[in-house]
């Protein structure tokens, strides 16, 4: 059974605190108002995007959609609008492809990190194998494209590029390290193609398509693609959370795949005996986790990661990648948006601290 998604607003301020902490005072609160107007309006597009004539793809192409969601995306789509006309038909438009483009990315990704759940309940592949729940986000990717064709050959670039910069970072993760790459240049580029680019084209996508002054883009851009860094660095760290009813997925689950992240790549950087033997302890696990044993056996090495110097890092870089965001908006205009914008990046980088 699957969940009815929650208003928007409500899985803002429930995820990031934005309700409290994005648009305090009395000014942000219209501000705060007048965004959340604007994502039940997207969230209604979203609803009606996602129905298809055919059954089974009706099915498949709503599951992750109703399983709830952040909505951060099309909440900055909404929020970087302010800073021209507001939100219209384009803005909504294009908020919804982009968020349309995040959701079948999941569905890919799933199927490619071997996750079993996704926003709390199982993954799409668990449900109706690997084969079905990719060809649902080709099917996402094709409906997000049709929408952003009725916006012109500007939106159709926006989505080719960003489209290939996701597929780049699932190639480069896939393939893995070259010879001569840093492990942890390497992930932060790939964290960059893979996350920072689509969050990046979402805040540029408000200007755009708003009417904003141009001068704007770039700016967003550059913080879009800088605060999905550290979005994603935080779900590195969350990823090894105790609490699955709080992350909606079994905590450890990116390295029990065998997926490399932040803190397991930082614990590499350390040659301390204890560090040695944890990484060994947690590269052993995962051998064997591949040829079949229970994944349960990492339990304890990933509990110990969790409280490791390197996790405190992760958390340390994840904040320099947010106040490296916040730096980016020094062109635009002070007032309520800008706060907004740096308020969200503070409340990125603080969600599990």
């Amino acid at each position: 059974m699957t969940r009815s998604p929650s208003a928007p607003g409500a899985h803002l301020a429930s995820r990031l605190g934005l309700a409290d902490r994005v648009f305090a005072g009395p000014v942000s609160r219209r501000l705060q108002k007048t965004v959340e107007d604007g994502l039940a309006k997207v969230e209604a597009h979203l609803a009606d995007e996602l129905h298809v004539a055919d059954a089974l793809a009706d099915a498949t192409s709503r599951y992750l959609y109703e399983a709830g969601g952040k909505r951060v995306r099309p909440m900055l789509t909404v929020l970087t609008a302010q800073l021209g006309d507001g939100v219209n038909e384009q803005v909504i438009d294009a908020a919804s492809a982009l968020e349309l483009t995040h959701l079948g990315s999941l569905y890919h990704d799933d199927v490619m990190d071997g996750a079993d759940v996704r926003r709390g309940v199982p993954a799409a592949h668990s449900v109706w194998g690997n084969s079905v729940a990719i060809l649902t986000g080709d099917l996402l990717f094709s409906r997000a494209s049709q929408i952003m064709s009725r916006l012109g050959d500007k939106a159709m670039k926006l989505q080719a590029d960003t489209f290939e910069r996701l597929v780049l970072g699932q190639m480069h993760e896939t393939v893995g390290l070259q010879a001569g790459d840093d492990p942890v240049d390497f992930y932060l580029q790939v964290l960059s193609d893979k996350t920072g680019s689509l969050i990046a084209a979402s805040a540029q996508a408000g200007v755009l398509f708003s009417h904003a002054p141009l001068a704007y883009e770039e700016p967003l851009l550059t913080f879009g693609e800088k605060v999905g860094v550290a979005f994603q660095l935080l779900d590195d760290v969350i990823d090894l959370s105790a609490d699955a009813a709080e992350t909606g997925k079994v905590p450890g689950t990116d390295l029990r795949a065998g997926v490399p992240t932040m803190p397991y790549l930082l614990l590499g950087r350390l040659d301390d005996p204890a560090s040695v033997d944890l990484l060994a302890r947690i590269d052993a696990g995962v051998a064997q986790i591949a040829d079949g044993a229970d994944p349960s056996l990492l339990d304890d090495p990933l509990a110990e990661l969790r409280e490791h110097a390197a996790t405190e890092q992760t958390l340390a870089l994840a904040h320099e990648w947010s106040d490296a965001a916040v730096a980016a908006l020094e062109p635009l205009p002070r007032g309520a948006v800008r706060e907004a914008l740096t308020r969200f990046a503070d409340a990125v980088a603080d969600r599990s601290s």
